[in-house]
């Protein structure tokens, strides 16, 4: 495949899927988007990092071929003021594996979101956040060490589906014509309308990508995070759907929760998975006072949001919570923060966020060497107390470097 702007590299090999599975060279190709803001930065960091783990882990026997590819506002110069141009999706798809930075979404329309955008057209369906804490970095919990969850957001339906009708429009007035005329509901004048789909298809896919990783990492449980009590046919559907499919599908693997007590008088069986489901809002409490209990968590795109990023304050923020964005092969991994302008080019903030995200991309390949010598790495220079200013203003004696100079250290220690 030819691209316009775009610059496969020759020497490497392209990944491949054989027999449902991703078949990764000694050599892979592998797409990155710098990014906006502070996305030089910490790409520029992060693939120093990433490179030098390479190297170690394997001596020279791998290494990974990058291909940069174009969003935002390195596109939109690129491409004639296109900030989300065609051959990068095509280039994506034919990659498989990509990561990238944090990007702007441009102002006064054309997309609610670019990173949402990206999410709906590669029909990125997961998204997967994991926080879990390392010894030394600064956290608000008595007990950081109990959290240790992995994320499963529904990425594509919900009320991020953009489905909304502006307050005095003709199509908002046409809405609310036909819903009280026809469905009987009854709400304020003027309110905006928006709609929160749900499906069947979306909500399986999920739960089974969800599940299927606790199963291959030996996870203890699987939770089903969802407001059913009150949205009975939108979120508490989900649930319902997610215990059919846990049924039907893993009857075999997986225990729910009622057949713990009612069968196995509340002792797990030898080999099997728990499934249960909670109530969004006391998933929030109960992450903070009893952390250990939850594992793998499955949810819908709003809940997933909120979620993620709350659960990363308890293990030091999101300059250092890695993401993915999965659809049953295509993963493109990401910071999960913003483009933070404030800061862009001056060289200082934390780029472990990216980082860790291609910790999480180079497990996904299965190159775990890669992974585990970074979080060793990473564990030894923030012990020493190296670490970016975000970090240092909440620590004691700490020494404060730039970007540049955290990945320096981290290289040092790997």
């Amino acid at each position: 495949m030819s691209y316009r702007h775009i610059k496969i590299p020759e020497s490497g090999q392209k990944i491949t899927i054989s027999d449902n599975r991703l078949q990764v060279p000694d050599n892979p190709i592998l797409g990155f988007v710098e990014g906006d803001g502070i996305g030089p930065d910490i790409t520029n960091a992060s693939l120093r990092v990433w490179d030098a783990a390479v190297e170690k882990a394997y001596g020279g026997k791998r290494k990974v071929h990058w291909a940069e590819l174009y969003l935002g506002e390195k596109a939109a110069g690129i491409y004639d003021g296109d900030y989300f141009p065609a051959e990068t999706m095509d280039a994506i798809r034919d990659l498989i594996v990509a990561i990238k930075g944090p990007l702007t979404t441009p102002i006064g329309g054309g997309f609610r979101s670019l990173n949402v955008s990206l999410r709906q057209e590669l029909d990125l369906y997961a998204c997967v956040r994991p926080v879990t804490y390392t010894e030394g970095v600064p956290s608000p919990m008595k007990h950081p060490e109990d959290v240790d969850v992995i994320i499963f957001r529904e990425n594509t339906e919900d009320v991020y589906c953009g489905i909304e009708f502006q307050s005095g429009t003709e199509e908002n007035k046409k809405l609310a014509k036909f819903l009280r005329e026809e469905m009987h509901v009854d709400f304020f004048e003027d309110a905006g309308l928006g709609i929160k789909p749900i499906s069947p298809f979306g909500s399986r896919r999920l739960i089974r990508k969800a599940i299927q990783y606790a199963i291959d990492n030996n996870r203890e449980s699987v939770t089903l995070v969802h407001k059913g009590n009150i949205m009975k046919f939108t979120e508490g559907a989900f649930r319902n759907w997610g215990y059919e499919l846990a049924r039907e599908e893993f009857g075999d693997e997986l225990v729910s929760e009622d057949d713990l007590w009612s069968k196995f008088d509340g002792k797990m069986p030898e080999g099997k998975i728990l499934i249960k489901d909670r109530i969004a809002d006391i998933t929030f409490q109960l992450m903070q006072l009893r952390p250990a209990e939850f594992d793998v968590l499955a949810t819908m795109n709003l809940n997933g949001d909120y979620l993620s990023d709350a659960l990363a304050a308890e293990v030091g923020g999101m300059g250092i919570a890695p993401g993915a964005n999965m659809a049953d092969h295509i993963a493109v991994f990401e910071a999960t923060h913003g483009t933070a302008p404030k800061y862009a080019n001056q060289d200082k903030v934390n780029p472990s966020s990216l980082m860790f995200s291609g910790s999480m991309m180079f497990e996904y390949i299965g190159w775990n060497e890669v992974a585990d010598r970074i979080s060793e790495a990473f564990r030894k220079t923030v012990g020493a107390g190296i670490v970016t200013y975000d970090f240092a203003r909440q620590m004691e004696g700490a020494t404060k470097v730039s970007t540049s100079g955290f990945a320096d250290a981290l290289i040092e220690r790997l």
